[in-house]
């Protein structure tokens, strides 16, 4: 069991990923997309390199996630009032209506699983994991 219980966890992931990607396609995003808008919701005029933190992905790959999300008019950078070279994240109107639709669309995929255990058993799942992650992280 030991030995399985890694690929239980990367099958649960992928599944919880692939339901919210569908959930999005119809509204024209990406998981990776939809992560980002939502964390810039929250830390308005965040930088890239902390939004890719946030996210838990590379600079690099949230640097093509910026790209494309400019380039869909859903976000705009602007250079910091008193640091110039560093830019800020802003989302634009049309990028707050796009989240705004996705998550309509992901919230229900979220609270389908949730719906799946009872609060003690949330609480219980996320110890489990929080010691999971730390027995990892230790040294």
């Amino acid at each position: 069991m030991a030995n399985r219980i890694g690929m239980v966890l990367k099958r649960a992931e992928q599944v919880l990923l692939q339901a919210k990607s569908a959930a999005l396609r119809p509204v024209g995003l990406t998981l990776p997309q939809y992560v980002a808008l939502a964390e810039l919701d929250r830390q308005p005029g965040i930088t890239g390199a902390s939004l890719a933190r946030a996210s838990l992905v590379s600079p690099q790959a949230m640097m093509v996630v910026l790209k494309l999300l400019e380039d869909q008019g859903l976000i705009s950078r602007a250079p910091h009032p008193r640091h110039p070279s560093v830019l800020e994240l802003h989302m634009t109107d049309a990028g707050r209506e796009a989240l705004g639709a996705a998550r309509e669309r992901v919230e229900p995929v979220e609270r389908r699983l949730l719906a799946a255990f009872s609060p003690d058993e949330l609480d219980t799942l996320q110890g489990l994991l929080s010691r999971w992650i730390a027995a990892l992280v230790a040294d």
